[in-house]
């Protein structure tokens, strides 16, 4: 974070950038929307009109966390008057990849950092096994979690499927061979723009080179929607 702060991308900012441009910002696996602060002050400082998804920390059901993001899309498409910008880290980013596919009247772009959209399940071992945990945990009635359902059946299928469906709206896919959590390889969207970044997994969302590599294509994402606009 401090490198971040120091650095030009971060203290560069032209306000009249973002020309108002919602971004829905959905953070990753037990992340919270804390973990996204840093990506919601540097979109704010640019004149772009950030606000949370309201997913928690994302270990819920697949489904009722998509109900959800869906319906925070389509609220900030409503405040902003226009499309939004989806703007995912890790689970986050496959959510809002279902959104993005699924209503692609409501999503401007999409952003995804570090998402493994082409197999959820090919996380780290370490990652799988609490997942597994939270599954035990709903199975023995505990509210709020992902079910085994999420991991494997009908519900999972579906869901997998949905992943695989084109895009047609523009997607950037941020990936590194450093990250230790999700395979590079499993980032590699064939519907988005890929950028290799050198980041940790859970440092994305702080790594200036993330913010270089974003810039200029959120710029031109903004750019495009007040040409549409106008």
């Amino acid at each position: 974070m401090p490198r971040l702060l120091r650095h030009p991308v971060w203290r560069n900012a032209d306000p009249h950038q973002g020309n108002g441009l919602g971004v829905v910002l959905v953070p990753g696996f037990g992340a919270g929307e804390a973990s996204l602060a840093p990506a919601a002050s540097w979109l704010r400082a640019r004149g772009y009109r950030p606000a949370p998804s309201g997913v928690g920390f994302t270990v819920g059901c697949t489904a009722e966390l998509l109900t959800k993001l869906m319906h925070s899309t389509e609220r900030h498409a409503e405040v902003t008057g226009r499309p939004v910008v989806l703007f995912g880290q890790s689970r986050g980013g496959w959510l809002a990849r279902l959104v993005a596919a699924r209503r692609p009247d409501l999503v401007h772009g999409l952003v995804m950092l570090g998402s493994p959209v082409l197999d959820p399940m090919g996380a780290h071992p370490s990652v799988m096994r609490v997942a597994r945990f939270l599954a035990r945990l709903a199975a023995a009635g505990v509210p709020g979690l992902l079910d085994d359902d999420c991991m494997r059946g009908p519900c999972f299928d579906e869901h997998i499927k949905a992943l695989a469906e084109p895009l047609r709206v523009p997607a950037v896919s941020v990936f590194s061979r450093q990250d230790g959590v999700v395979p590079w390889e499993l980032c590699q969207d064939p519907c988005a723009e890929c950028v290799e970044v050198r980041s940790t997994h859970t440092g994305m969302g702080f790594d200036p080179q993330v913010y270089e590599a974003l810039g200029p294509r959120l710029a031109a994402w903004a750019g495009r929607e007040a040409e549409v606009t106008a």
